[in-house]
């Protein structure tokens, strides 16, 4: 990785994995690297998704899977149609094993929703990495999102090895050549919280079109980030991440993979006499107060379901979509 900090530096300034400390954080911290970008035309299914969040918010949510079940993957999707503007097939730490990303986004596509597929630097070397950006520009994908990726030990496959021969920001670099739309993501909150901008600002320059803000804090911390990044990358749409967390299994998943960033009015939700609707109320509302931020495009509702929670969660985002609009 040459172009860090990742989203996964802990408050103190170590390595997700827990053994060191950042090596972009701090005194001697290594210096980023800038990639050229590569731009081509972008396809069709691109340019209408970036038409849209042009035009409106749009309504994101991160389509909740256990793993690499294509009928659990058609339910989920099935209940998410007409009312979110796309589905985000994430990574999620508890669930490292999935389709491939273009026959994930095919299976979704099939259910009446628009694929924002997903890869990671983790698993997979740059020429793995090109030919899953050719396979999804083939079927008619319309966005890919780069992320580095978590070290598998953070996650539920610790026996594997770590691959990545690329980071974020060269991902983003080589995906703009593939005609498909780009996000990246970005942690304000984590150290160092004042270079978080210039950071998204070097995806941008890449060749990233959107960044997904991660859990930031509140409307003030924001806020803040919202107008650093937009003075350094005018350009760049902006789309933050609600948590819609529904028990406290998903509670406690959520706050193993972001320690110390979890929303408390999203775990006091979970003492409500029906969890889910007060999830659904707290995540309309914050949704709704960071599209008031000026600059902000739209939203990523990230569902974290606990184990089998998959379908609740799922109809709980489709409900939260619905409200805002999304689909329309």
């Amino acid at each position: 990785m040459v172009d860090g900090p990742c989203g996964g530096v802990r408050s103190d300034g170590g390595c997700e994995t827990g053994d060191r400390p950042c090596a972009f954080v701090g005194p001697g911290a290594a210096a980023p690297r800038t990639r050229p970008v590569g731009r081509v035309p972008l396809a069709a299914p691109a340019a209408a998704l970036l038409g849209v969040l042009d035009a409106r918010p749009l309504i994101v949510a991160e389509l909740p899977s256990s793993g690499p079940d294509p009928d659990e993957l058609r339910r989920t999707a099935g209940v998410l149609a007409g009312h979110v503007d796309a589905a985000l097939l994430g990574d999620a730490p508890w669930a490292r094993v999935q389709l491939p990303p273009a026959l994930r986004a095919t299976l979704v596509a099939a259910e009446g929703v628009r694929p924002w597929a997903s890869l990671n630097c983790r698993d997979r070397n740059r020429v793995a990495l090109e030919g899953e950006l050719a396979g999804l520009a083939a079927a008619g994908v319309a966005a890919v999102h780069c992320v580095t990726g978590d070290h598998p030990l953070t996650g539920g496959r610790p026996d594997a090895l770590p691959v990545f021969d690329l980071d974020a920001v060269a991902l983003a670099a080589l995906a703009a050549g593939s005609g498909l739309a780009v996000s990246v993501a970005e942690s304000p909150s984590a150290p160092p919280a004042d270079e978080r901008p210039a950071r998204a600002a070097r995806k941008a320059a890449a060749g990233a079109d959107v960044v997904i803000v991660n859990h930031a804090g509140d409307e003030d911390a924001l806020g803040a980030f919202v107008v650093a990044t937009r003075a350094l990358a005018p350009a760049l749409r902006i789309l933050v991440s609600v948590p819609l967390v529904c028990s406290t299994a998903g509670a406690r998943r959520l706050e193993a993979f972001l320690p110390g960033a979890v929303p408390a009015d999203v775990l006091a939700a979970l003492d409500a006499p029906d969890p889910t609707a007060a999830a659904v109320d707290r995540a309309i509302a914050a949704a709704g107060r960071a599209l008031a931020v000026d600059g902000v495009a739209g939203v990523d509702l990230s569902g974290v379901a606990g184990p089998g929670e998959e379908p609740v969660v799922a109809a709980a985002l489709a409900w939260v979509g619905a409200d805002l609009g999304g689909g329309s």
